[in-house]
């Protein structure tokens, strides 16, 4: 009954495969469906529920590369490094019990970034469900709020056509992450498996809703006849593959335009008319005029508060133009007068058609004013630095000319994430990979294992605090034994940095449980066969830098950085955008 409830619900697909009528066991049916769907890397941990799933495995390792990661947290940030370096779905296995509850924070993380990913879990025999059996975790339930969709299967012939579904609602859309919990007994089942026909539609889900021209010629209009227009974009132009389009957009608009922390590369850094970023360690200019500008366009962003600051203080005097794929969006947090509903991939194109080459100079020129008074108070000394201690910043400086801008930059959370996302020069789209809306410590190290995963061609560069590299870092021996290529910068300031700058500014130095002890880190390197080095000294950081990366094969650069620098501007908490402080 409940097969052909899927099977109704999936509805029309499009053949992959030739229908081959033979008998597989549930796992089988399982890996085969990978390998239609083009997976080429598992990242995972196995364990008693899901055995079966890794003995098949063992006979399909020519086909699919698993990675043996060391927690499964790390194997969830690394799918999702991967994700977003390829434009692929990562794919995750667990276990049942701890091994699926530890897969909870990186669903969360990707539920909030919008990063499609399938994690499949296994889980205890249909017959011991809800009777707590060893290992037996509720996984379903548990996750039901922070994944895009799941599902338990508990027959092996319901496989073939949950993993479609999986796999369509995960990269569809608003990608976002899917479990799918298997019993044990499905996994081990035989049936007659038909062969795999990946999805392509679902009768009660629509990812992408229909454009309205009529919501396109009115924004268009607004846009002409506008004297101060600013675009806002986030991740949504990027995950839309809409790169050439929006840039076509910015282009012919002659719009400034200024970004969230995940929509960083869409367009290059130095590309005249991108202003910088928005936000609350944002640039000066973006945060100000965005209550100057007459019409806000924004373009696949959702107005999250660390962009918005107050809602009621924020943008009132323009007209808002909001282009996003997900209707919930549209005027959740601030409401539009044109909503325009539809792929980027799509609209974008549609409204670059309607508007007028224009050259908004006397307003760009605002900006860069703007610009100049944040080089002038905050930008130099951050990365020209007088003091005899280094700072974040013009480490990141330093790596920008060596790397040209080229390399993929993953951050962990906290003070140097918002200085590498700051200073950070990006050439290309999916370069910066970074826990966003959840601020996920540890993100950094697993994410940019996946990350070199799924751009292997590419340099990755990781950029840690102390604090959140000892969250994670048991993944050194996911790199010890993959031998992957990843560069790992730890900007030590010897605090939990973030923190402590909030305890500075709005509780009176009060120093509560921020100053964090670190391991020697270049040891712990070389105890998992990584090549390390630690400096302090400023006139050791280019040749170091230059010794990392030259580096055939991963290399731990720890860099101390002075103590108690802050990161500014700020935009203070419970204050509006114009409100933001250059110290």
């Amino acid at each position: 009954m409940e097969t052909q409830t899927i099977t109704q619900e999936i509805g029309e697909t499009t053949a992959a495969t030739q229908p081959v009528s033979k008998e597989l066991s549930g796992s089988e049916a399982l890996l085969e469906a990978l390998i239609v769907e083009g997976v080429d890397t598992i990242f995972g941990y196995p364990g008693g529920a899901i055995m079966p799933i890794y003995d098949a495995l063992y006979d399909y390792s020519e086909k699919l590369n698993h990675i043996l990661v060391r927690h499964e947290q790390g194997g969830i940030h690394a799918g999702q490094g991967y994700a977003r370096t390829s434009g692929k779905v990562g794919v995750v296995f667990a276990t049942s019990g701890p091994g699926a509850t530890n897969l909870v924070t990186g669903l969360a993380d990707a539920q909030i970034d919008s990063t499609p990913l399938v994690c499949i879990t296994g889980q205890v025999f249909a017959h011991l469900l809800g009777t707590d059996a060893f290992q037996e975790t509720d996984v379903i339930n548990i996750t039901t709020p922070i994944t895009k969709w799941n599902y338990q299967v508990t027959d092996a012939t319901e496989i073939p056509e949950v993993i479609a579904k999986a796999f369509y609602i995960a990269r569809s859309g608003r990608p976002g992450p899917v479990l799918i919990d298997i019993t044990k007994n499905a996994q081990i089942q035989k049936f007659q498996f038909e062969g795999y026909t990946p999805c392509n539609h679902i009768r009660s889900y629509r990812p992408k809703p229909i454009v309205r021209p009529q919501y396109i010629q009115q924004a268009a209009e607004l846009i002409n006849n506008a004297k101060k227009p600013f675009i806002i974009w986030g991740q949504g132009v990027i995950l839309g593959s809409a790169e050439k389009e929006f840039k076509a957009f910015v282009e012919k608009s002659g719009i400034p335009a200024a970004w969230t922390i995940l929509g960083a590369g869409a367009i290059p850094t130095d590309h005249p008319q991108n202003v910088g970023m928005l936000g609350m360690h944002g640039n000066y200019g973006p945060n100000v005029l965005t209550n100057e500008c007459d019409v806000l366009i924004a373009i696949g962003m959702r107005f999250d508060d660390r962009v918005t600051g107050r809602l009621d203080k924020y943008a009132k005097q323009a007209k808002v133009i909001h282009l996003d794929i997900d209707p919930a969006e549209i005027d959740k947090n601030v409401k539009s007068t044109v909503p325009v509903w539809g792929d980027c991939k799509e609209t974008i194109p549609m409204l670059t058609q309607l508007v007028e080459q224009r050259q908004h100079t006397e307003w760009l020129n605002t900006f860069n004013e703007y610009t100049r008074k944040e080089v002038e108070q905050v930008i130099h000394e951050e990365l020209n630095p007088s003091t005899e201690e280094m700072t974040m910043g013009e480490v990141i400086k330093h790596l920008n000319e060596l790397t040209n801008g080229d390399a993929v930059i993953v951050t962990d959370v906290g003070q140097h994430q918002m200085v590498a996302c700051r200073y950070a020069k990006f050439n290309n789209t999916r370069s910066n990979v970074t826990s966003g809306g959840l601020g996920t410590m540890g993100f950094a190290l697993p994410a940019a294992i996946g990350a070199k995963f799924g751009a292997q061609q590419r340099d990755v560069v990781a950029i840690i605090g102390d604090g959140g590299f000892q969250m994670t870092l048991q993944e050194l021996g996911t790199i010890m034994q993959t031998g992957i290529n990843v560069k790992i910068v730890i900007l030590n300031n010897r605090f939990l940095g973030m923190v402590r700058q909030w305890q500075e500014l709005f509780n009176q130095r009060r120093y509560s449980f921020v100053d964090i002890q670190s391991p020697d880190f270049v040891t712990v390197a070389k105890g998992y066969g990584i090549a390390g080095k630690s400096i302090s000294d400023r006139s050791e950081l280019e040749g170091s830098l230059k010794e990392m990366l030259a580096h055939d094969g991963s290399f731990l650069l720890e860099v101390f950085v002075t103590k108690e620098n802050n990161v500014f501007p700020m935009v203070p908490q419970g204050c509006s955008v114009a409100e933001i402080r250059l110290k």
